[in-house]
């Protein structure tokens, strides 16, 4: 499906155009958005608009990361929006040229249509031409990293409160699933980062320079996503670690009460093997009293090992 935005020289809207009037009409500027379009509307990519096969082939198959490369009459980028389910990137390609812009995207994406709705209804920045539209598409792919990003710091906080109470290894469970959500963002923000770190130096886009203070306002959106990005992974790391210890610690008490079961019962068992051989001239088995005494042995050696380790502190918590 394609979507045409153009602009006269008069600086008005030209609505219903298609792609064969854009040159026969008075435009100053268009935007064309390719959306999911079909195998005849991509052709147009090479027959229409001559954009390099490089430059195509880049669009229209494999996913890149966040790139720019010059070309003869227009810049083609690679940016990377969301996708929300799975914090997954999607390959948005734009060809910017002096007096078009030329998005390609095989997905449905409501940056595009927030971008569109935006620029159509702000006529006074019609004159700015492509590179706001540049701009716009841009600010509204890195505004939506937000709302990720405020999610898993929601998450955190109820992992950190616990009001649910759940267990330990549910929690850390939870824990690398946001460590690995947090593992694709940052992929994708550096990624973006360091394309507007580009944009914003290099000497090639001359076209730029005009608009470096809302592109410089993006890049500052980034570094800003980057911080927030590193200090949830630092908070995973420590509530991570906070639960490893806790549970480490519940471990040992639990190791330590086995501990002083097992060393009370050793000697019981001990005097209870003894006494239990089948050899007929044992001392003490014709005893009257030998039952009785045989377990008050075995009684104050218990409470006298309870005892012991209680002052040396194993039951302290």
């Amino acid at each position: 499906m394609l979507r045409i935005f153009a602009i006269d020289k008069n600086l008005q809207l030209v609505k219903n155009l298609t792609v064969k009037d854009l040159n026969k009409a008075n435009l100053a500027w268009y935007w064309v958005d390719f959306h999911n379009p079909s195998e005849k509307e991509i052709k147009l990519l090479s027959t229409y608009f001559k954009f390099h096969p490089l430059a195509i082939e880049d669009c229209i198959h494999a996913l890149n990361k966040p790139k720019l490369d010059y070309y003869e009459g227009y810049n083609f980028l690679i940016l990377n929006a969301l996708k929300k389910k799975d914090l997954s990137p999607i390959e948005v390609s734009l060809f910017v040229g002096d007096n078009f812009i030329v998005s390609y995207h095989d997905v449905e994406l409501s940056e595009m249509d927030e971008a569109f709705n935006r620029i159509k209804n702000t006529p006074q920045h019609w004159d700015k031409g492509p590179m706001y539209v540049n701009h716009q598409i841009l600010d509204e792919i890195v505004d939506q990293f937000f709302p990720a990003i405020y999610e898993i710091e929601d998450a955190l906080d109820k992992i950190d409160n616990n009001p649910e109470n759940k267990s330990i290894h549910k929690l850390i469970d939870e824990i690398f699933a946001i460590r690995s959500d947090l593992l694709k963002l940052r992929r994708v923000i550096y990624s973006m980062r360091d394309l507007l770190y580009r944009i914003l130096n290099s000497e090639r886009l001359n076209s730029f320079k005009d608009h470096k203070l809302y592109f410089s306002d993006v890049y500052d959106h980034l570094l800003k996503l980057s911080d927030m990005v590193e200090a949830s992974r630092d908070m995973t790391s420590d509530i991570r670690d906070s639960y490893i210890s806790i549970n480490s610690n519940r471990m040992n008490t639990n190791m330590m009460l086995l501990t002083v079961i097992t060393s009370v019962f050793i000697p019981i068992t001990f005097i209870a093997g003894v006494y239990g051989m089948n050899f007929k001239y044992m001392p003490e088995l014709e005893w009257k009293y030998g039952y009785f005494i045989a377990l008050g042995v075995m009684f104050i050696i218990s409470i006298s090992m309870v005892l012991w380790f209680k002052r040396k502190g194993w039951f302290d918590k």
